[in-house]
Order: structure tokens, then sequence, then C-alpha cells
């Protein structure tokens, strides 16, 4: 049996209920899902965001991929079943998050569609909010911010996404940002949808 299944592990609910922490906040609890190719400015527009949400009061966390992988996900590869672990830790990492009552704001190339769906139904409706950075790979290679499309091109980094590793659009975002856009012009974007969508206050 797979661990923390085990018919003594027990689910325990708490007293104090996500709708009273949402309350205490002022805002609902939400994952803002940032997917797209390596240096397509989903973690800028990520970063910009939480910047514009904490100061007008939103009670955020940030889960930065390469962060991530420095802790939590340290054990992981980027093989395709280390790459669906990794999304579904942070998935669950989220989830707890947004019971807590905070606005996630998760910035991950997530190249799976299937991965990005679980997290989604993890969520639950209307939790989860995905957000595709669309910038062409020839624009991302050209940013190249870590270097790594030069080392995948050199063959010295292995199932790097976009260029030995296959990337998987998202079909149907509820935002879909032109990542060749400046940065300010894609955050208004995505806080006016927010207040559409009454996460938080106009």
């Amino acid at each position: 049996m797979a661990a923390g299944h085990d018919e003594n592990v027990v689910w325990h609910a708490h007293a104090v209920t996500r709708a009273e922490r949402e309350r205490q906040h002022g805002h609902q609890g939400v994952v803002l899902w940032f997917t797209g190719l390596s240096g397509s400015g989903k973690s800028t527009v990520a970063g910009a965001l939480e910047q514009a949400l904490h100061q007008s009061g939103v009670s955020t966390y940030l889960l930065d991929g390469d962060n991530v992988r420095h802790g939590l996900c340290r054990d992981l590869g980027f093989s395709d079943d280390d790459r669906k672990e990794n999304i579904r830790r942070v998935g669950e990492v989220a989830k707890l998050m947004v019971d807590a009552g905070l606005v996630v704001l998760s910035a991950f190339i997530s190249p799976h569609r299937a991965e990005r769906q679980m997290v989604r139904d993890m969520l639950g409706e209307g939790r989860f909010i995905e957000i595709f950075v669309d910038t062409p790979l020839e624009i991302c290679e050209a940013r190249d911010p870590k270097g790594l499309y030069k080392k995948a091109r050199a063959g010295e980094l292995r199932n790097f996404t976009g260029i030995d590793a296959v990337y998987e659009a998202p079909v149907e975002p509820e935002i879909h940002l032109n990542g060749e856009q400046l940065v300010t012009k894609l955050l208004v974007q995505v806080l006016d949808l927010l207040r559409e969508r009454d996460i938080i206050k106009p």
C-alpha cells in the first residue's frame, strides 16, 4: 500500500474552517498557476503580481520552480516521472496554502497538460487559475537568462523543455498572456481577471 494511504492514517478536521480564514484575510484562497517555457517571463510576471497584491493588502505566497527544487523536491530529476511528482508535491503544498486562505502564485514550466489538470482537480472548482505566458521559443532562447538553452543546444543538458522535451501548451487557460509584451501590461490583465472574479476587491 502506498505511503500516506494506510488505514491507520485518518484525516483530521480542524475547528477553524477555510471560509473563516478567508474572512480574516478579506479574500478567497486561490492558486494562480503560471506556465510557459523557460525564459517566457512567468516568474517575472508572478513576482510583479505578488508585489502588487501584497501592496494592496492581499495575503500571498509565491512558489517558484527553482526554489522548490532546493528543498521540497531536491531529490527529483527531470524525467517525465520526476516532473510529474514535482508538480504533484507542489499541488499538495498549494492546496494547503489555499486552505489557509492565501493567494498562491505558482511559477512552473509544468510542461504536461495532464499534470496541470491533476492540480486543478486537486484544488476544486474555481480555485485554480491557469495563466499561460505564451512566448515564442526563439524569444525565450534569445533571452536565456540562466544559460540553459545554450547548454541544451550543446548537449550538456538533457530533457530540456522546448529542445528535446515536449511542452504541451494550455488549450483553454483562464488567462493567455503575450510574453513579448511589457510586464506592466501583463500585470493589468491578470489583476482585471482577479477583480472580475471577486478574488480581490476593485
